[in-house]
């Protein structure tokens, strides 16, 4: 295997600019993750508009994002453990050990043993990341415009399955992005598409413009909506290193949940929340033989901490491969690509290798930085949790307004922002997830083009979408997907049914 790209990858990484633009993002990343429900794409959405007006390389940007995702992972357990409030939809597995660690008096240990298991699952996620991204950007070069379109029909697919309890609002949301994505002039009939007669709206909706609408607008709309909630932090943080033999207890519960990250992290459309979840019933299974899961047992809080950070490795391996977001994180990082004129796919590897590998080998440093931080200034960053409300929403409001206006220039894009937000909160209420919406969206455009680019090459007859071996296995996997959920739900409920009426036959 070729790994020359990741070497020229660590000779940007270590460049002394982009280990400073790593190091900020790493601290801003554990910050805005250890600020509850704000989570790794708020703060992604802030920054993106910055780093792009102030002309850093697509490189030094990327690394900066990805510093800011990481270091939100991290931060996410921060408020887990000391508040019981998930910092985001990530953490929430943390908090049904490390909460009850905090409360008896071992706050100090259950941060020190989460940011361990973090910098593992890290480390061991982006290894993997650095051996498949080559080997699925080989796969990937035989598709064509009518793999591409089918490959996003299976990201959808697997996404309505597999994120969240409601995959009907799911769907909803993916379709939702689809409709916006269509705004705009249409490049092959040259009409204007919804837009209302407005000019401002002749290019599209502008994906700056959408994301920080969507999640730092309606965040801070949420946030004023339960600032009279009332939340008690865990002050007294005990010893602030974790025990030797904590760490080795914890230690398989911590690899197992790091390859089941990776592995839910590289499928299209899941995510930290998914493979959180996964993480840590499996160990509850294999491990939990005293019962003392969700009572502060160490591998309770090892394994999914585990995964979450794994996970964000994994979830770049579809979206620097494939063009497929594995996150909704990642879609957003995505559509940081595409304002520097970058198209993620099989041929990025070869077309822009420095931008590969110096995401992945910033990753590997972004590790070490994250621990070298997280244990001796835990201390520093739990104070984050008793910022006022009072100034963390104006200061929201600020930054989106300001990296809106920076990019585009345009008080139309400030008030389109706000509605978007408004829209945003009110779906917020209404039980939808944002993510959707943001990978719709950015899937939305490249599905256009492909399914256009297929037809004309097969003058206009859809069987080219059936034609290949590739587009049947995805289109095979895109069904079973989508329909074995609901047969498995089926058959549970059928059997919960018979087992019910044999318990009341046996009562009479």
């Amino acid at each position: 295997m070729n790994l020359d790209y990741l070497w020229q990858g660590f000779g940007v990484a270590l460049t002394a600019q982009n280990l400073l633009i790593g190091f900020i993002g790493c601290f801003i990343g554990t910050l805005v993750g250890a600020l509850p429900a704000i989570g790794p794409i708020n703060g992604i959405a802030l920054l993106m508009p910055i780093a792009y007006t102030m002309g850093l390389p697509a490189e030094s940007t990327m690394i900066l994002l990805a510093a800011v995702y990481c270091g939100a992972e991290y931060g996410g357990r921060i408020s887990s453990i000391l508040l019981n409030v998930p910092g985001d939809a990530g953490a929430v597995m943390t908090a049904m050990d490390g909460y009850p660690m905090a409360k008896q008096g071992r706050a100090g240990e259950a941060l020190a043993l989460s940011g361990i298991a973090s910098f593992v699952g890290g480390i061991i996620g982006v290894i993997g990341l650095a051996f498949f991204a080559p080997l699925l950007s080989g796969l990937a070069i035989g598709f064509g415009p009518a793999e591409y379109f089918v490959l996003m029909i299976f990201a959808f697919a697997t996404l309505g399955s597999m994120v969240g309890s409601q995959p009907v609002k799911t769907l909803i949301g993916c379709t939702l992005g689809l409709m916006l994505a269509t705004v705009g002039l249409d490049a092959t009939s040259g009409a204007y598409r919804f837009t209302f007669n407005e000019p401002e709206l002749g290019d599209g909706i502008e994906f700056v413009v959408l994301v920080i609408g969507l999640f730092s607008v309606s965040e801070a709309m949420i946030i004023l909506e339960h600032q009279g909630r009332g939340m008690t932090v865990v002050r007294d943080l005990g010893r602030m290193t974790a025990r030797m033999s904590d760490v080795v207890k914890s230690m398989g519960a911590t690899l197992r949940g790091s390859l089941i990250g990776f592995v839910v992290g590289v499928l299209p459309g899941t995510g930290a929340s998914v493979s959180s979840a996964v993480s840590y019933t499996t160990e509850k299974r294999i491990s939990d033989r005293e019962g003392t899961f969700g009572k502060g047992d160490v591998r309770g809080l090892a394994s999914p901490e585990a995964a979450n950070n794994a996970t964000a490795a994994g979830a770049f391996v579809p979206m620097l491969t494939l063009g497929v977001p594995g996150s909704g994180t990642t879609a957003v990082m995505l559509g940081a690509l595409m304002l520097y004129n970058i198209q993620p796919g099989p041929m990025l590897l070869v077309e822009r290798p420095e931008v590969v590998g110096g995401l992945i080998a910033s990753l590997f440093v972004g590790n070490f930085i994250l621990l070298a931080l997280n244990l001796p200034l835990v201390n520093i960053f739990a104070r984050v949790l008793t910022v006022p409300n009072w100034l963390l929403v104006p200061g929201i409001l600020v930054l989106s307004v300001i990296g809106v206006y920076s990019t585009h220039a345009s008080v139309f894009s400030i008030f389109l922002m706000l509605g978007i937000g408004f829209a945003g909160w009110m779906l917020r209420k209404a039980g939808f997830d944002m993510a959707p919406i943001i990978l719709g969206f950015v899937l939305g455009k490249v599905m256009e083009v492909n399914l256009r680019n297929a037809l004309a090459i097969s003058g206009g007859d859809p069987s080219i979408l059936f034609e290949s071996a590739i587009s049947i296995t995805l289109w095979v996997m895109a069904l079973a997907v989508a329909v074995l959920p609901l047969l498995l739900s089926r058959r549970q409920k059928a059997l919960l049914l018979k087992s019910t009426e044999t318990v009341g036959d046996s009562h009479q």
